[in-house]
């Protein structure tokens, strides 16, 4: 992956929450290897909102204009990365999106599809949106869209984490676009989808409304 991103001429920021797998030692290997490439350790796992707030605080830091999400196990294919920079010049948020026409999803099961297109179509009639893929993280926003949505607000540990930066740029008035991409589900390791997750954007997405209607986000 980080070799594939290399011939797109981007900085590549690799987060590792010290994965007892090898990940942060390959990561620093690459990253003495090829100067496009950083490594930015965490000491404990602590969820995946956290690693991106951490991603994003450091990107920010760095002085990126636009910063791009994405899984690191091939799922998300890095050759629809330009496509995606490519739509941010007409959008302040860019979706990989699995749910508009052209986008599509492999080798999950119907549970899994269930799951993920349920919780999407969940989360868009409660919250009142037009975007048809909440729940994905192959994401690209400009610099104004992190600077204004309170990083340090946000608390969502799972896949609510997708949701609600999403949610919150909706209501900073920021325009969002959706580009189809097609999702293969994760070629090494295991999803970390799990119940906890599960329940979590169950109960965070009604109560993101309740803020919102409180004028608290």
């Amino acid at each position: 992956m980080v070799r594939a991103l290399g011939e797109r001429d981007v900085s590549v920021l690799v987060i590792d929450d010290n994965s007892p797998d090898g990940t942060g030692e390959l990561a620093d290997r690459l990253a003495g290897e090829h100067d496009y490439v950083s490594v930015l350790h965490r000491p404990r796992k602590e969820g995946l909102g956290p690693a991106y707030l951490a991603g994003f605080q450091r990107a920010l830091a760095d002085g990126a204009e636009l910063i791009l999400e994405m899984d690191c196990d091939f799922s998300h294919n890095p050759g629809d990365v330009p496509r995606l920079i490519e739509a941010a010049a007409g959008a302040d948020l860019v979706l990989g999106s699995r749910y508009v026409s052209g986008g599509s999803v492999e080798n999950w099961g119907l549970v899994r599809r269930f799951v993920s297109a349920g919780g999407s179509l969940y989360a868009r009639l409660l919250l009142g949106v037009r975007v048809h893929d909440l729940t994905g993280g192959f994401k690209c926003y400009r610099r104004a869209v992190l600077e204004t949505i309170d990083l340090q607000a946000i608390d969502s540990k799972g896949y609510a984490f997708q949701i609600e930066t999403t949610y919150r740029a909706l209501r900073k008035g920021f325009s969002v676009a959706e580009v189809p991409i097609r999702f293969v589900d994760r070629q090494e390791g295991h999803s970390k989808m799990s119940r906890a997750i599960v329940l979590e954007a169950i109960w965070k997405v009604p109560a993101l409304r309740l803020r919102a209607l409180l004028g608290r986000l």
